[in-house]
């Protein structure tokens, strides 16, 4: 069963994590993102892109400006922020209030971001790439989402295992801080540093990642994980996203990014539907 959260933003509405799954809809910024680089990296388009998800029922958007697919080119804060920043305006000047969060590691990016309307922080580092992210979260007082990526982990090491001591490691980061724990939600990082095998492991045992009890995001989105079982390009593979997205809810997870909302949204209200009933009004 799912556990539930209210996640306190800032200028906004308590995100309420529980039965009812979110969806955070993917707006990459940037040329080179694995399956959608180069479709939304000027304003316009990706406000027309955040509208049409808004349209299709999205509860947050997530906004990045770095790739982090295998092989993809660092970025400068500077080249960063050049992306994400005019976007973020944009929304906020059209009068979008869906909740923002900046997908980024680098602590100036989302100081800059939150300051410019993000709400919430989403980490691939999980805290552990700058210690200054922590700080520029408790400065700000707004969630973080903890991503486990473990490049050079022990792979003698049980994945769980690893992922429960790398968890605690980012939450005492958190805490001394003091980012309060009703703002911490953690990401077991489908695709980064796991193999195949350790992936649908985890999908499997996701109701076992639960350190405190901490609401789980799923993001398996078009991944490698899916590619490489139905041998499909990243544009084939809505089917198997679907799929992994109604496991991840059955097994606990609270939020769900990915890159096609309506669809998504769609199979995971039939999922909850299925596990805790149709709701009342509809008999």
């Amino acid at each position: 069963m799912h556990t539930t959260h209210s996640i306190l933003l800032p200028n906004r509405p308590a995100l309420i994590l529980g039965e009812t799954p979110l969806i955070m809809g993917i707006l990459n910024v940037t040329p080179d993102s694995f399956s959608d680089g180069g479709q939304h990296n000027l304003v316009e388009a990706a406000v027309a892109r955040a509208r049409q998800m808004i349209a299709e029922g999205v509860d947050i958007i997530d906004i990045g400006g770095e790739s982090t697919r295998p092989g993809s080119e660092p970025v400068g804060v500077q080249q960063e922020l050049d992306r994400v920043m005019p976007v973020i305006q944009a929304l906020v000047t059209a009068g979008i209030t869906t909740p923002i969060s900046i997908d980024t590691y680098k602590p100036l990016v989302a100081d800059q971001a939150i300051q410019a309307g993000a709400s919430i922080i989403n980490d691939v580092h999980g805290l552990q790439g700058a210690p200054e992210m922590s700080e520029v979260a408790a400065l700000h007082d707004v969630p973080v989402i903890i991503m486990h990526w473990q490049k050079d982990r022990d792979r003698g090491v049980p994945l769980l295992d690893d992922m429960a001591a790398y968890f605690s490691r980012s939450i005492a980061l958190a805490e001394q801080a003091g980012i309060s724990p009703d703002r911490i939600i953690l990401d077991p990082g489908f695709g980064f540093g796991k193999s195949l095998q350790e992936n649908y492991d985890l999908l499997r045992q996701l109701s076992a990642v639960r350190p405190g009890g901490f609401p789980i995001l799923v993001g398996t989105s078009r991944k490698s994980m899916i590619g490489r079982l139905l041998e499909n390009q990243p544009d084939e593979r809505l089917a198997g996203t679907i799929a992994t997205s109604v496991l991840g809810y059955m097994g606990g997870g609270h939020i769900f990014r990915v890159h096609e909302v309506r669809a998504n949204r769609d199979a995971l209200r039939v999922a909850q539907a299925t596990l805790y009933g149709p709701p009342a009004e509809l008999g």
